[in-house]
């Protein structure tokens, strides 16, 4: 089971909602909306994908790792090398 699955649906609603953002600004675009406008809506679905990347690494992070951990051995040590991993693509980015 996935560290997310309590808040599936949060989830989902969130990334709907992003995804309207998203068409929105693809309006703007088309209408000739004013740059910084469109700047400004970017900026607003970036930070609300960063919130929804924090998110899942914290469940992540809780669930997943924790109960690896708590098992021990190289499945313990695979799932923190992944975790690092993931949380250098979210800084990276």
């Amino acid at each position: 089971m996935n560290g997310y699955a309590q808040d599936k649906d949060a989830y989902l609603n969130r990334m709907r909602r992003i995804e309207g953002q998203v068409r929105g600004i693809a309006r703007m675009i088309e209408n000739d909306q004013y740059c910084i406008d469109v700047l400004t809506q970017v900026s607003a679905v970036t930070k609300a994908l960063q919130a929804v990347a924090l998110g899942l690494m914290d469940e992540h992070l809780r669930h997943c790792v924790t109960e690896a951990v708590s098992e021990g051995g190289p499945v313990a040590e695979a799932k923190v090398a992944e975790a690092s991993a993931a949380i250098a693509r979210l800084v990276r980015s």
